[in-house]
């Protein structure tokens, strides 16, 4: 089977990409820029990514990566166990706290128009950015990936916020925070991601 990525690496379109190398899966790709025509054949919205599998288009970030995870078996606890609810619970806090501050970001930066921005309120993102680090960091404890010794999905969401949260200006000064993302950012994986 051959996946078809849509969007740019420079979007949450990374996610999917570092997810399809990590289960080894091949993939075509298309570069659609989000709002284009030629992305709306495939999302209306105007959003990417897209992941295309037969007759279907998915959208969402995360949906698409837990998808590709359950459906591969890997990097991700089985649903309706434990493991799975504590890994679906750093899930969830990251889009939120972590996610969701980025996005605001970017909404009050280049995506709204521009008599509908308030600049100032980016200097308390970054400082509730930095406090849910942190705490993110406090939940994470001493272990190698989020969940343990077993890298899952929220992995990739933490990583890939990072990276946003540098390229968007961002203090990412927990030392803890730097030293996971590198261990990660180091993975074969990761690498041909970024090269795709």
């Amino acid at each position: 089977m051959t996946y078809t990525v849509i969007g740019p690496t420079t979007t949450r379109t990374f996610r999917v990409l570092w997810m399809l190398e990590e289960l080894g899966q091949s993939y075509d790709r298309f570069t659609h820029a989000p709002q284009t025509e030629e992305l709306r054949k495939f999302n209306p919205a105007g959003k990417v990514p897209v992941l295309l599998e037969d007759d279907a288009a998915l959208t969402d970030s995360t949906a698409i990566i837990q998808y590709l995870a359950d459906k591969h078996g890997a990097l991700t606890y089985p649903a309706g166990t434990i493991d799975r609810a504590r890994q679906d619970g750093f899930t969830h806090f990251i889009l939120d706290e972590l996610d969701a501050t980025l996005w605001t970001a970017a909404r009050h930066t280049f995506v709204l128009p521009k008599e509908k921005r308030i600049p100032e309120v980016k200097q308390s993102l970054k400082w509730e950015f930095e406090q849910s680090v942190t705490e993110l960091m406090r939940r994470k404890g001493d272990a190698p990936f989020l969940t343990g010794d077993r890298m899952t999905v929220p992995d990739i969401l933490a990583i890939h916020c990072g990276s946003w949260a540098v390229a968007a200006g961002f203090p990412m000064e927990n030392s803890a925070f730097r030293a996971y993302a590198k261990s990660l950012r180091n993975r074969p994986a990761y690498v041909r991601a970024s090269a795709a």
